[in-house]
């Protein structure tokens, strides 16, 4: 049922330019009418002076949630100036006006038009005025006024989020803070219990609680377990008007979880575990796994083995597996089943993170026992050592035994051994060994200066199973005997200046041998016996390991003897002693007062140092020369015109050599009849040529001759005619002249004779257009017209 509270409300109010006004008495509290009356105040025109205005209700009050079907009724406005005759209109202005408001113009009801929700705008404030219809003038001042909207209990509770998550570590003590839950009413907080929330639990006791006023939930049940329980769901319930009956609620979930702690020790799903392992396995090698059990999680279940005791603790390890958390068994040395083929281990697996506060459920490790049984495998034999050193003297007979390597089957069968050389090290052959007993003995000659060292690889592989080998290296030093005579350190050739004196040094001896000597080498030095009494030289050993040579007489004559070849006889100390005869070669050179050479009678003297510059050069300016001249030689070869057939003396054919015409050159002769120039007629045409080979069977073409014409001008032109028309002549033509010096050149005389008796000066400047033949001479002639110029 709804009910309206109606207010009389009384305003005075007075326009601003009267002094005074009459007051109208106060409106009681009662309701006779039912309904709010705001009463404006008027002015008296009979008195004169301002009246005290104020308000003694100012405020309309109005249910939200209105669901009537007609406008919901809120007051009335009211003017002491309303004399009832409809000449006062009245306006209503501000929040809402005219559209969620409205008002009778002719009585001043309010009335609301919507539904209005407290918690969208709690408070419209307007403003109301009385006008004159007639002039449209204010009646009174305008005046505010505030509609308020009364709250009801229309909102529900509601939690900040629709699902809380929240974890505490397992075997939390009793009231252990877990989360807080909050819930807001959108009700006004002011106005009853509407906004009032009260927290209480629906779902998840006896484990978790709340506190009913702040939402904040606790652990209600002592050791929670997270490997019994891990999840929770717990369903909070908010309820306004303090949580009485007929107040609204909202509800919320809250998932719990249970974080790890290191509660639970490792244990073994077995007290023994039994693996097997070839006597081949590598070290490193992994035999098996063993995993404890750990009801924890992450760093909880973190689990170090290792192994405590057992008579296999030095031949085996165990490591963890970080991903699986299990361990790992290896082997650390080799195994052997002829040795041992059993071994019992005690394995440990502990806790790497304990918690100290649970240290009371016991100890957090646990052990089990690991047997490993060593399996039987056909083995390579094996050596007796890892590598073998051996020394054999160079001068050892073929077939000499050396050393000895010896190979057993570790097996327990034993089988037998077969030993072989590895070719691939031993390319030469040089040695060989026993296949029965390993003995390496010696096939070619040996030489320690050749090869000092010798590394053979040996294998040995059982006879039953060639498969089953392996291999040692054998390193074989050979060692030095005296067998290599010393010889000179380098080729001596000197000289001695044919001004030299008596016992005077011109060269220094040393030498070098192959062999070795412990001791240091020394050598002696002396001339050999052939040469000892009758030599022009002296030897002097410097006990050093050199010697000199000095001159014996005083002045030499390179025209008697310009070289000396001295034989030096030069021995070790070593047994057996050795000694070989060197060859020093002297040459007798004419020299300055300094004795600095200057020359030799025989070829230049070579040092060892090499050729000097000069020499160097010389011979590169031979070798050029050479290459030119046979260049020139092969030129000419070609150019050679072709032997005659005729070379007999009885030709008496005159040869007439034309040089200054434009053919061949000097190698261009052809030969030529005087008779025929002389006697035309006597021509055969058909007649070939008997100077040269016939290349073709071609028959010459002739023309007819001019038998009038006993000039030999026109007889040479009409030859050559012949010529030039001829396919068969050969590729080159001679233009012999007998006689008949013509009628000049085209040039002119070229002679510098003729030039002495010339006028002026000639220009020579047309040879250089001849040809790369007259290009000397126009230089020659051009550099002349310079000099004159000049």
């Amino acid at each position: 049922m709804r009910t309206y509270h109606c207010f009389w409300l009384l305003f005075w109010a007075g326009q601003p330019h009267q002094s005074s006004s009459t007051p109208l008495s106060k409106r009681t509290s009662s309701f006779p009418e039912k309904e709010k009356v705001l009463v404006l105040s008027g002015n008296s025109r009979r008195d004169l002076h301002r009246s005290k205005r104020s308000w003694m209700w100012n405020q309309f009050f109005l249910l939200e949630e209105y669901t009537g079907t007609d406008y919901q009724y809120v007051g009335k406005l009211h003017s002491d100036q309303d004399k009832g005759d409809g000449s006062l209109k009245y306006i209503l202005s501000g929040d809402g006006a005219g559209d969620l408001f409205i008002i009778n113009e002719n009585t001043g009801d309010i009335q609301a038009t919507k539904r209005l929700d407290r918690e969208e705008k709690p408070v419209y404030i307007l403003r109301a005025q009385a006008i004159n219809r007639r002039t449209g003038r204010p009646v009174e001042p305008e005046s505010e006024f505030i509609i308020k909207i009364h709250d009801i209990n229309d909102n529900e509770p509601m939690f900040t989020k629709d699902v809380y998550n929240a974890s505490i570590p397992e075997m939390s003590d009793v009231g252990t803070f877990v989360v807080q839950v909050t819930a807001t009413d959108a009700d006004d907080p002011t106005y009853g219990n509407s906004a009032k929330v009260v927290y209480s639990i629906l779902q998840g006791q006896p484990y978790f609680s709340v506190e009913s006023e702040t939402g904040i939930i606790k652990t209600a049940l002592l050791n929670m377990d997270r490997e019994n329980r891990e999840q929770y769901q717990v369903v909070i319930q908010a309820k306004d008007m303090g949580g009485q009956m007929g107040g609204l609620s909202g509800t919320t979930t809250v998932n719990i979880t249970l974080t790890d702690v290191n509660d639970n020790p490792p244990r073994f799903p077995q007290s023994t575990y039994q693996f097997r392992a070839p006597e081949s396995t590598p070290p490193d090698s992994p035999v098996g796994r063993i995993k404890a059990n750990d009801a924890d999680v992450d760093e909880n279940a973190e689990i170090e083995y290792s192994i405590t005791e057992g008579d296999g603790y030095d031949m085996f390890g165990i490591t963890t597996d970080k991903d699986t958390q299990e361990g790992i068994i290896t082997v650390k040395k080799a195994l052997d089943f002829e040795n041992k083929n059993l071994y019992i281990l005690k394995v440990e697996a502990t806790n790497t993170h304990v918690d100290p506060r649970f240290l009371y459920l016991g100890p957090f490790k646990d052990s089990a026992t690991v047997r490993i049984q060593v399996e039987d495998v056909d083995e390579p034999p094996v050596f007796s050592s890892p590598a073998y050193i051996m020394e054999v003297k160079e001068d050892v007979p073929i077939n000499s035994v050396i050393g000895t390597v010896t190979a057993q089957d570790p097996d327990a069968a034993k089988n037998p051994v077969k030993y072989s050389v590895d070719r691939h090290t031993d390319m030469d052959r040089v040695f060989n060994i026993n296949s029965g007993n390993g003995s390496i003995f010696t096939s070619k000659p040996l030489d320690r200066e050749t090869l000092l060292w010798h590394n053979i690889t040996v294998i040995a592989a059982e006879i039953n199973n060639p498969k089953q080998s392996s291999r040692v290296p054998v390193f074989i030093k050979v060692l030095d005997v005296n067998d290599n005579a010393p010889e000179f350190a380098m080729f001596y050739e000197t000289f001695v200046c044919e001004n030299a004196k008596a016992e005077q040094l011109i060269q220094t001896l040393s030498a070098v041998d192959k062999d070795d000597s412990y001791s240091g080498h020394q050598f002696s030095f002396s001339l050999a016996p052939e040469a000892a009494s009758s030599s022009n030289f002296t030897l002097q050993d410097n006990r050093d390991n050199t010697a000199g040579i000095f001159t014996r007489k005083t002045r030499y004559n390179r025209h008697e003897m310009s070289t000396y070849f001295l034989p030096v006889v030069i021995s070790d100390n070593d047994y057996p002693i050795q000694s070989s005869t060197e060859t020093v070669t002297i040459r007798v050179c004419a020299c300055d007062h300094r004795g600095k050479m200057l020359s030799c009678n025989a070829e230049a003297l070579i040092h060892p140092t090499g050729l000097s510059t000069g020499a160097l050069i010389a011979i590169l300016l031979c070798i050029i020369i050479l290459l030119v001249t046979v260049v020139l030689f092969t030129a000419l070869r070609r150019q050679r015109k072709k032997e005659p057939l005729i070379i007999s003396k009885e030709d008496i054919r005159d040869n007439i050599v034309s040089y200054n015409d434009e053919g061949g050159g000097e190698e261009d002769t052809q030969a030529f009849d005087i008779g025929t120039l002389r006697n035309p007629e006597a021509i055969d045409d058909n007649k070939l040529r008997r100077d040269i080979v016939p290349e073709t069977l071609f028959m010459p073409r002739r023309t007819a001759t001019a038998r009038d014409n006993t000039d030999v001008r026109d007889f040479i032109n009409q030859r050559l005619k012949e010529n030039d028309t001829d396919p068969t002549a050969p590729p080159y033509d001679s233009l012999a002249t007998y006689a008949y010096e013509g009628n000049g050149s085209v040039a002119e005389s070229l002679s510098s004779l003729e030039s002495v008796t010339t006028d002026g000066d000639q220009d020579y400047d047309y040879l250089s257009d001849w040809g790369p033949r007259f290009k000397k001479l126009a230089d020659m002639y051009g550099a002349m017209d310079s000099d004159k110029d000049s």
